[in-house]
């Protein structure tokens, strides 16, 4: 690989190269998914492995469309303030019951709303423009204004009609989608199946979440945080035990996670320390290291690399880096690999909401909160949002964009942000 020799690291041999080409890299290793078939009613939030057609039209019958009379609409055409069109009522068809009457001139049929059209009706009368009257046991229904052929009549396939499109391949199943395969008697739904995802959080200072504190020590947050950001991008979490600051332990328990799941992601490790243990790794022999180390704050030391076929992500430890490591590159790999039609978040123009003067030679990532005011969305940068600082992770919902060599940025300012999955506007 060729990369410039700048922002080098002699340790690690590290040569940084920016978010695209590192997403890109990524992307170039990472496989479709397998197709498996799941009840409707656990198909939502699940990527669509092939387009769906519909198997019959929709409406499958005529339909009416209001409480009314059925009728042939000829035999309105003399009506109006004037003159009452009187119709013998031989029918009363609600909804799922079809008629055996065939509707000719001079005929009416009460229907409701949804029920199908009887034979020889072209037309349906609101329930409100009609009065009844009752001569020798027989029912009339008095017409007073002209309806057209199909007024209020849903036709066959009005909405869809038979192998046409249903749903298009690599899309994610919401209600309306739910409601459209249920209409059509989809119960058994094609879908990608979810990549199965390790995560290993290194380091001897890690306490599980259920010890209590030490000296020195921290509980691992990092594994929980990354499980919810996997899942919430379609993925499978599975955390393992934390593995301490040992090269050797930790290549055995990569191996062994690449064996069972489709990626594995780690977080910390990969600095310049004496015991970032994941920097040393990706440089052993069989890896084949794709970059640690992208142009981009917090995170500059996210390291990514492939072995024995699959994809390893190395984050860094600090909860920031680490949050937007996983933002970056592992939520469009996951997206990828389930065929979604956008892999990446989406990225919006808005208006800073509040000063901003830190500037660097790298893309800076900067944790916000947006807000509408005046119908405008507006960012407010996190007041810390130091690569270390866990906590405001929490109250943002965006990611400001802040470009290379970036001079300080001030309030009204047009800028780019990542809109967070789940992010809300207030």
């Amino acid at each position: 690989m060729k990369h410039s020799d700048d922002y080098s690291n002699n340790k690690f041999k590290r040569s940084a190269i920016s978010v695209e080409e590192a997403q890109k890299r990524v992307l170039e290793h990472t496989a479709s998914g397998t197709t498996e078939f799941v009840p409707l009613s656990e198909a939502h939030g699940r990527f669509l492995a092939v387009p769906l057609h519909a198997p019959h039209p929709f409406p499958h019958f005529r339909r009416s469309g209001m409480d009314g009379y059925a009728v042939v609409s000829a035999d309105t055409k003399n009506c109006g303030e004037d003159e009452t069109v009187w119709l013998r009522v031989v029918d009363e068809i609600p909804c799922g019951h079809v008629s055996d009457c065939m509707i000719a001139s001079g005929l009416a049929a009460r229907i409701m709303t949804g029920a199908q059209v009887p034979e020889g009706a072209d037309a349906v009368v609101m329930l409100e423009a009609t009065r009844l009257r009752e001569d020798s046991g027989d029912v009339f229904v008095g017409l007073r204004k002209k309806v057209g052929p199909g007024n209020n009549v849903t036709p066959i396939g009005f909405e869809l009609r038979e192998g046409e499109l249903l749903l298009e391949q690599g899309r994610q199943l919401g209600a309306g989608e739910i409601s459209a395969l249920a209409t059509f008697g989809i119960h058994k739904v094609p879908v990608v199946r979810k990549p199965r995802i390790a995560i290993i959080s290194t380091g001897s200072e890690l306490l599980s979440v259920d010890e209590p504190l030490q000296p020195g020590r921290i509980r691992n947050s990092n594994s929980f945080m990354l499980a919810v950001q996997i899942r919430e991008a379609g993925g499978e979490p599975c955390i393992l035990d934390a593995v301490q600051d040992d090269v050797g332990t930790a290549r055995r328990t990569v191996l062994d996670a690449l064996s069972e799941f489709d990626y594995v992601v780690t977080s910390g490790g990969v600095s310049v320390g004496d015991y970032d243990i994941m920097g040393d790794l990706v440089r052993q022999e069989g890896v084949d290291l794709l970059f640690n180390k992208v142009t981009m704050r917090p995170g500059s030391v996210t390291t990514a690399a492939v072995i024995n076929g699959g994809l390893l992500f190395a984050l860094s430890g600090n909860p920031g880096a680490c949050f937007v490591g996983c933002e970056l590159f592992i939520r469009p790999v996951i997206r990828t690999m389930l065929g979604a039609r956008q892999p990446f978040l989406p990225q919006w123009e808005v208006v800073l909401g509040a000063d901003y003067h830190r500037v660097n030679n790298f893309t800076r990532f900067v944790r916000a909160k947006a807000e509408i005011r005046d119908g405008r969305i507006y960012a407010v940068p996190a007041a810390v949002d130091e690569s270390s600082v866990m906590i405001s992770i929490k109250d943002s919902d965006c990611l400001i964009v802040i470009p290379p060599g970036t001079g300080q940025l001030r309030k009204g300012d047009k800028i780019d942000i990542i809109k967070l999955e789940g992010g809300g506007w207030s």
